[in-house]
């Protein structure tokens, strides 16, 4: 009797397990690499030789005056994809106010003429603390600095800005946004 109950709880669990866990991810998987064999791989954006330079949906970390910087990263160490998590800092926490605060001197620093309002997007981090996005108005902000630093007009950067922003999902959701890692791509690429 006992083995009567017990024979089709052993066969169900082997069942499912196979079937959960070996033939499904493996057609997934199989169905990924073949229709988004891009994304799949991790969406990676690689140089002429080949070189893996980064990925279009990791943020990455731009400090240099010559190059749009990102949102913060709340992660540690700093764009650490596998520890993909927002600060959790509250605003009234004084952690976050001393963060702001840092970034805010920072672009200050980098850019002293500049006395346009900062974005929000430039002093906060993401909910995953990876976005690799900054909106229009970050990019606006770091323009004038760019152009100067690296010896090209405004209108030049803005062109290579317009160039690769991504516009609202479906052309109603969101906001137009800039893919920090490929507009500093494009300017590394770009011939006077």
């Amino acid at each position: 009797m006992l083995l009567a109950q017990i024979r089709p709880a052993i066969v169900s669990f082997i069942l499912l397990t196979a079937i959960t866990g070996i033939f499904y991810p493996v057609l997934v998987t199989g169905i990924a690499q073949t229709v988004f064999h891009k994304q799949a791989e991790g969406s990676l954006i690689t140089s002429s030789d080949g070189k893996i330079l980064g990925s279009s949906l990791i943020g990455q970390n731009f400090d240099d005056p010559k190059y749009f910087w990102s949102r913060i990263s709340a992660t540690s160490p700093v764009y650490n994809a596998s520890a993909s998590s927002g600060s959790n800092l509250g605003p009234s926490n004084p952690a976050l106010l001393d963060e702001v605060k840092g970034r805010i001197t920072a672009l200050k620093a980098s850019d002293s003429s500049n006395n346009d309002p900062i974005p929000v997007d430039l002093v906060t981090s993401s909910g995953s603390g990876l976005d690799p996005h900054i909106s229009l108005a970050a990019a606006n902000y770091q323009l004038a600095r760019v152009a100067r630093v690296r010896g090209l007009t405004p209108e030049t950067v803005k062109t290579i800005v317009d160039q690769n922003t991504q516009g609202r999902f479906l052309g109603l959701l969101g906001e137009p946004v800039v893919n920090v890692l490929q507009v500093n791509l494009a300017l590394d690429e770009y011939k006077k």
